[in-house]
């Protein structure tokens, strides 16, 4: 949006005199959106707020070049401004992505609601839910388990401090942003042996803990060894945990890079950095971790955000159903009254009480079952009775 509203700075007059009347001009869109992103600048991350500029630039471009008599919000239109801008998306040369065209709906719709919020008046719902495509569901991609295997050898082999921090990464599944923000102190002893990862604000605004074994810890001590100072200071345990030489931290493309060498040097296809996440997400699910405790883990807000990142083959399947048909036999078992076929037991007689108060406790336990809480609780208790009636029975008949 700076470079538009630069071009456009430059074609205005110069400044008029102090004291000189004036005609104010149309209101400018340009300048409109740059106050209103410099308002969200306010309360949303930097990152976020490019990402926001982007998409703005982008409207702005098609309505100078389409539209270019547009100059105020009360101006816009669904048709032709809105409708025209999104043929336009539809019809782009390469095509844009679904992910793309929801994005820059999004945040444009944001913008225009917050325009109206502070008093500009916008004519209509301008960007409606039927606009914004749906999502493409892509399938999970977690490295295979050869490939996992290879580059960790190969990152061990290595062992510097960008192969570590690779390796941190796949062993704890935290986004890449959140490993570049640890602390020398990220990792905490809780008590006992267990220890965990305090990883901290980042894409989803929250800071979580995240439980790590032996290698992941001996990984962390490792690259508290490579960034160690080489005088006697020691550094301050919040700095930063991948500091450089230079005593810059390590960039997202400078990791990506590392790990792209590395696959190179192993013979296999490039993967991103990203995949590492899936990777241990499928790893941990099929391990036999329950997905309420992997969306934990993983940080998401929503469980259906934790199933995409999990890849269930058929083989899962089949070992899953396999489990859970074993299951159901101890589950959905039907007590069962024990009676002797021996034809030689005596009818009468205590053995025989013994038997009639078994078929009593039986009956019981199956109207139970068929009962609310209470009353089942005093069922409960009366088969507790026969129970110790029957143990009395049987001691006397010993006797």
């Amino acid at each position: 949006m700076e470079r538009v509203l630069s071009r456009r700075a430059e074609t205005e007059p110069p400044p008029t005199p102090a004291g000189t009347m004036i005609t104010m001009p149309l209101c400018d869109l340009d300048q409109i959106l740059h106050e209103q992103l410099q308002i969200l600048a306010a309360t949303l991350r930097s990152s976020t707020i490019k990402y926001y500029r982007t998409q703005a630039n982008g409207f702005l471009r098609y309505l100078h070049r389409n539209f270019p008599e547009t100059h105020s919000p009360e101006q816009l239109q669904r048709n032709p401004h809105i409708l025209g801008w999104l043929r336009s998306m539809a019809e782009a040369v390469p095509p844009l992505t679904n992910r793309s065209r929801r994005a820059a709906l999004i945040c444009m719709r944001r913008i225009f609601d917050d325009l109206a919020d502070n008093g500009y008046h916008i004519r209509g719902a301008l960007i409606l839910s039927q606009d914004i495509p749906p999502h493409d569901r892509y399938l999970p991609i977690p490295l295979s388990p050869e490939v996992d295997q290879i580059l960790d050898h190969k990152l061990r082999q290595t062992d510097d401090l960008l192969s570590n921090a690779l390796l941190l990464l796949r062993a704890t599944g935290i986004r890449v942003g959140e490993c570049l923000r640890l602390n020398r102190d990220s990792l905490r002893h809780l008590g006992g042996n267990q220890w965990a990862l305090h990883v901290p604000l980042g894409k989803l605004h929250n800071e979580r803990w995240v439980p790590v074994d032996d290698d992941a810890r001996k990984i962390f001590a490792r690259i508290l060894a490579l960034t160690g100072p080489d005088s006697s200071d020691l550094p301050e345990p919040s700095s930063p945990l991948l500091l450089l030489p230079n005593g810059k931290t390590v960039s997202y493309s400078r990791i990506s890079a590392a790990l792209k060498k590395t696959a190179k040097r192993a013979g296999s296809p490039p993967p991103r950095l990203h995949q590492l996440r899936h990777t241990y997400a499928t790893v941990m699910l099929r391990a036999g971790i329950s997905l309420t405790a992997l969306k934990e883990i993983l940080g998401h807000h929503d469980i259906r955000m934790t199933m995409r990142y999990v890849q269930v083959t058929q083989n899962d399947l089949q070992r899953q159903y396999q489990l859970a048909r074993q299951n159901m036999a101890s589950v959905h078992s039907v007590p069962q009254l024990q009676t002797t076929h021996d034809g030689q037991t005596d009818n009468t007689g205590i053995a025989a009480i013994c038997c009639a108060l078994d078929a009593v406790k039986h009956q019981l336990e199956m109207h139970r079952r068929q009962l609310a809480t209470q009353p089942a609780k005093t069922i409960q208790s009366l088969a507790r009775r026969l129970v110790k009636l029957r143990a009395a029975l049987a001691a006397l008949q010993i006797t």
